[in-house]
């Protein structure tokens, strides 16, 4: 199935779908025909919000639109993708939405740092976005992720994953309701790189290096021919006794 994109004008959708009742229905699509460039990556939160789709469901009495097939949500450098997505509008006209992994594909997440070439990416089986905050929740088999440029940074998984876009904060909790074969514990689980250029790095790179430069080192014993063995005792007859 092709997907389609929801950019109709608001005032052309307004129009066909019968007057000023269903404005806020409609809003919640944010259709513009242009998306404007998006400017420093802390302003993603007033950007608007653009999503593609296979089809969608409007639920008036909730205000909300269920996405569906192959959904992707982007707003200046955030972009969210998932099978299925519920995107409701709040009385204060803010967003939040839901987005849900298929059966054997995560919801993942990626977002551009301020004014730096540094990423934050990551997949959960569901995640949830807070368009006022600019919160994501990494839910359930949740891994989060640091690249400078194309290098991995951190690497931090664990069941749930709170990534804060505004202060920069996260925050990870462990002891998994849903224990994994990778992880049967449910414990919290990071790995750090010191960051590239720094001395930390070099000292590693040239160990690295090193390790693996180096020789291999025969085992003394390798080659030996094994020891001959004894031969057994036969057990002594009846008329021996």
């Amino acid at each position: 199935m092709t997907n389609t994109t929801f950019s109709l004008p608001f005032v052309a959708l307004r129009r066909a779908l019968g007057g000023p009742s269903i404005a806020l229905v409609v809003a919640l699509v944010l259709a513009l025909a242009t998306a404007a460039p998006a400017q420093a990556e802390r302003a993603d939160r007033l950007q608007q919000l653009n999503i593609d789709a296979g089809s969608a469901l409007t639920d008036l009495q909730k205000q909300s639109i269920v996405y569906t097939g192959n959904v992707v949500i982007s707003r200046g450098t955030m972009v969210i993708r998932a099978e299925r997505v519920e995107v409701r509008q709040l009385p204060s006209g803010y967003y939040t939405a839901v987005a849900f992994g298929a059966a054997n594909r995560a919801a993942t997440f990626r977002q551009k740092r301020d004014g730096v070439n540094e990423y934050f990416e990551g997949e959960a089986e569901r995640l949830e976005y807070d368009g006022k905050a600019d919160l994501v929740k990494f839910v359930n088999r949740a891994q989060l992720r640091q690249l400078r440029g194309a290098t991995l940074a951190s690497d931090t998984s664990g069941d749930l994953i709170v990534y804060d876009a505004t202060t920069e904060k996260i925050t990870v909790s462990g002891n998994s309701a849903k224990p994994t074969p990778a992880n049967p514990g449910g414990r919290i689980r990071s790995v750090l790189m010191p960051r590239e250029g720094s001395e930390a790095a070099a000292e590693m790179a040239d160990a690295a290096s090193a390790a693996a430069s180096a020789p291999l080192k025969l085992s003394p014993t390798l080659g030996a021919s094994a020891p001959a063995t004894a031969p057994a005792t036969p057990l002594p007859s009846k008329g021996n006794r």
